[in-house]
């Protein structure tokens, strides 16, 4: 029998915390990119979305932490820094969570085949927060597409309909180090 350190849900959670940092890390170069274009309000989009990623990252680290398996920090894969148009970074941050949907569905299903059944648990949330996620990314890039040439509304639509003031979702899993 495979041991609890080595399973394969385990050894696609630590694949996931780098997952997690580099999806920080895009979304970062995305707000950097989007505040040097003089959109304020996307770019406050996207730098919360990239402290998100690093949470949800922490997150993993802390279920690692909880279960007493040793937790590694890796380093990130490339990011993209240069874009040609607004709709170019919102495709791209689409594409990032419809390939991060698949790796939590490959997840949580690894940990329910091998009878994992704190691990799926685990997973669970991350599943609700993946759809939330592409949704969200689904309807921006509708927006950015209606709007055309017209960031304002761009904007305007995200300074009203994105603006994140609501309290932290207490079913949220906790943060190794706490949530920032």
């Amino acid at each position: 029998m495979v041991g609890v350190s080595d399973s394969k849900f385990l050894a696609l959670l630590r694949d996931q915390i780098r997952s997690e940092y580099t999806a920080s890390q895009q979304y970062t170069a995305v707000a950097v990119w989007l505040d040097d274009q003089d959109l304020p309000q996307l770019a406050a989009h996207f730098y919360a979305q990239a402290l998100e990623e690093r949470n949800h990252a922490m997150s993993m680290v802390q279920y690692l932490l909880d279960t007493d398996v040793k937790p590694v920090i890796p380093g990130i894969d490339d990011v993209v820094n240069e874009f040609e148009t607004v709709e170019d970074v919102v495709r791209l941050a689409l594409r990032q969570e419809k390939a991060v949907t698949e790796q939590i569905t490959a997840l949580a299903r690894t940990a329910r085949d091998e009878g994992d059944y704190l691990g799926e648990q685990f997973m669970q949330w991350f599943l609700k927060e993946q759809v939330e996620e592409v949704a969200s990314m689904s309807t921006l890039l509708t927006v950015v597409h209606r709007a055309g040439d017209n960031l304002f509304h761009i904007e305007d639509f995200v300074n009203r309909e994105l603006t994140r003031t609501a309290a932290a979702d207490p079913a949220a899993p906790p943060v190794a180090g706490g949530r920032i």
